[in-house]
């Protein structure tokens, strides 16, 4: 019998209780326990806004198991001065994208994560699992020019998109809360999800350069 990595870890950490529990808690990357759903409200990102929205529960089976790869999970981080960047992973192998993003209006948004995506071989691209964020509302568009399919997540749901929302506490090590990500470029970028996936970055200088950033952040009031 198989049992995947988010049910051993759900059976450790609800099931433990106490000192067990914060012993587990404080070894975890993000250094807290698991988060829990507040009040879901559909106000203001329900599917009246979001046109022909297919729900998660539509997606095809073998994006749930991962036994097929070319199933992602997408977002943006953010970072201060309204900026954004787009992150994207794929279910089966974990690996990571990143998108460098102007703004988070759909029109750009759609638009960069296309472009993204089409620069993948046909087997890679199956579905994409997205939250219920506006940015993502010309989903039908994206879905003509790549030919894949867009689920929407329940509102203040992102368990549902579990290895996007975990891949995206990993990338805060290089662009932490607050950092301005304006000057970011898409090949330093490129260079954050070669480390991420298990290759050397193709800038050396990279870590001297988001290093230095993060200085920044540190001493910001």
């Amino acid at each position: 019998m198989r049992v995947s990595y988010e049910t051993i870890y759900l059976s450790l950490f609800v099931q433990s209780k106490g000192l067990l529990n914060k012993e587990l808690t404080k070894d975890l990357r993000s250094g807290r326990g698991m988060r829990r759903a507040g009040r879901i409200s559909v106000r203001g990102q329900g599917r009246g806004q979001i046109v022909d929205a297919l729900h998660i529960s539509e997606r095809p089976a073998e994006a749930d198991d991962r036994a097929v790869p070319g199933h992602w999970e997408g977002d943006m981080v953010s970072g201060s001065g309204n900026t954004h960047i787009g992150t994207l992973v794929e279910r089966s192998s974990r690996l990571v994208s990143l998108v460098k993003l102007e703004n988070k209006t759909t029109d750009f948004v759609v638009a960069a994560v296309t472009a993204s995506i089409q620069q993948l071989p046909e087997q890679l691209k199956r579905s994409l699992t997205w939250d219920r964020g506006l940015e993502m509302a010309k989903h039908k568009q994206f879905t003509v020019d790549t030919g894949v399919k867009v689920y929407f997540c329940d509102p203040k749901s992102p368990w549902q998109r579990g290895t996007n929302e975990n891949t995206n506490g990993l990338i805060r090590q290089y662009l932490p809360h607050g950092m301005n990500l304006k000057d970011i470029t898409q090949q330093q970028l490129d260079d954050i999800a070669d480390r991420l996936n298990g290759h050397p970055p193709q800038d050396p200088g990279i870590h001297d350069t988001l290093s230095q950033a993060q200085r920044v952040v540190a001493v910001t009031p």
